[in-house]
């Protein structure tokens, strides 16, 4: 499958004026929303703890944990933390975001769309 690519709207979920949009890469294997430190400061997110976190190649690492933010993708949003990395590093959109707005990749046109079960809105199940 190639890439998968959305706009992100970012917006400190304490200061509302303090916003970005960007491009961000839908990666399914990745958990968390995650963002460049450049971002985080524009921002002005707020530390709030460390993580630790698994890269593809195996390694771990501490990694800083941020929030909140309001993340709006395709018209659906949510209040989430943000893993934070080096500056460089390209937005990623995790699982945790995708299921708690309830949207799934097309893996067939490299698209994001909302669930087909729930087009209007997202669904969370209560189980």
């Amino acid at each position: 499958m190639g890439k998968v690519i959305e706009k992100l709207k970012l917006t400190n979920a304490f200061e509302p004026s303090r916003t970005i949009e960007v491009n961000a890469v839908v990666d399914t294997g990745a958990t968390m929303l995650v963002i460049p430190l450049s971002i985080a400061r524009k921002l002005k997110l707020r530390k709030m703890r460390e993580v630790q976190a698994r890269y593809a190649d195996g390694h771990v690492c501490s990694k800083p944990v941020y929030g909140v933010v309001t993340a709006e993708v395709m018209g659906r949003a949510g209040e989430f933390d943000v893993l934070v990395e080096e500056n460089g590093h390209q937005p990623l959109i995790g699982q945790i975001l995708l299921e708690q707005l309830d949207l799934i990749v097309n893996p067939k046109k490299w698209t994001l769309i909302p669930n087909p079960q729930s087009p209007d809105m997202p669904m969370v199940e209560v189980l």
